[in-house]
């Protein structure tokens, strides 16, 4: 993946001033999920009935469901309020592409993106990443939530895209709330798995592992993939899954080496996460969810494709291909196999 494969292109007048007004959509969307409005309107679209159940103001709701009509996150007809297909799938609580706890999370960090200028100017982020990994139970809970619920979605379709042995032991490092060992042993049924994260996160993935009837299957490790040594050679497969964004270079080479110790000669390292091509702008989501992770981690970035295979050989690991992820999340997944 040599070439540059999506360029943003220069912008008109035009776009210019529509990209300094949209944040307003994302506070609109914000604020509908936080008043429980597509599911109000799932039951019912009028407005009195919308303000009842929500407890809102009706001129506030009305505003607010005209702007949602406006971003094309409802639809409107003769004063009554519907949801549309991608709503009634993704943003009513408990559909089948239910994003509702993921978009939180987007919610959760919009505060610190009013604070990019600081962060350019100094180069540290502007909210301490142990706020959601521990210090503040309260976010801690929500960012489990999200992750869980944005891996989930993610998960169901790059599951089924590793190939894994039925049977065997999979380590999960940096696996968050359980959602991919959760979703890996459900669809191996002899399979096994180690979960790894912080000691908080850790407590959240074995609440969520209890609640899937998975605990004989799936043991949850408070630990640190950037010092843990693990059973040498005990693993067919290590996954680690939106991390390595938060790490620098070096840190990288010796969580990658740790790895290579951990698998069987033959075992398989799968990464997925955001990446950039070479130019570390394109795609575009990418590059700016580089900022993001800049905005509240201390190593936050995106790295390209070709610098992790660099990263994997210098650990003594065999890189593999690129994969992309089916839409609408734009992960990369890179394999490398233990010689």
């Amino acid at each position: 993946m040599r070439e540059a494969k999506e360029s943003a292109g220069a912008k008109s007048v035009a776009e210019i001033v529509d990209l300094a007004s949209a944040f307003y959509g994302s506070a609109t969307l914000f604020a509908a999920l936080d008043h429980g409005v597509f599911d109000a309107v799932e039951r019912s679209g009028t407005l009195a009935d919308v303000a009842k159940a929500t407890g809102c103001d009706e001129r506030g709701i009305r505003l607010l469901l005209d702007a949602c009509v406006a971003e094309g996150l409802l639809v409107k007809a003769g004063g009554v309020y519907a949801n549309t297909p991608a709503g009634k799938a993704a943003l009513v609580p408990g559909g089948p592409a239910d994003l509702t706890k993921a978009i939180r999370y987007n919610r959760d960090v919009y505060p610190a993106w009013g604070r990019l200028a600081e962060f350019v100017k100094t180069g540290r982020p502007v909210e301490r990443p142990e706020i959601h990994l521990g210090a503040d139970a309260s976010r801690t809970k929500a960012f489990a939530a999200a992750m869980f619920g944005r891996a989930m979605g993610i998960g169901r379709a790059v599951v089924p895209m590793l190939g894994l042995p039925r049977e065997g032991r999979v380590l999960d490092l940096a696996g968050g709330p359980a959602a991919y060992a959760i979703l890996m042993c459900q669809a191996n049924p002899g399979l096994s798995c180690v979960t790894v994260d912080l000691p908080a996160i850790r407590d959240e993935a074995a609440a969520y592992v209890e609640q899937f009837g998975l605990s004989g299957r799936i043991e949850c490790r408070a630990g640190d993939y950037h010092s843990d040594e693990y059973e040498a050679g005990a693993y067919d497969a290590v996954t680690i899954f939106g991390a390595l964004h938060q790490e620098s270079p070096e840190d990288i080479v010796g969580i990658l080496g740790r790895v290579r110790r951990a698998l069987k000669p033959g075992g398989r390292l799968f990464v997925l996460d955001m990446m950039t091509d070479f130019t570390h702008a394109a795609p575009k989501f990418s590059a700016l969810f580089a900022l993001n992770m800049a905005l509240t981690t201390d190593n936050g970035w995106v790295f390209s494709d070709d610098e992790l295979k660099g990263w994997m050989r210098d650990a003594g690991l065999v890189p593999g291909e690129t994969v992309r992820i089916p839409p609408p999340m734009p992960h990369w997944l890179v394999s490398a196999t233990r010689p």
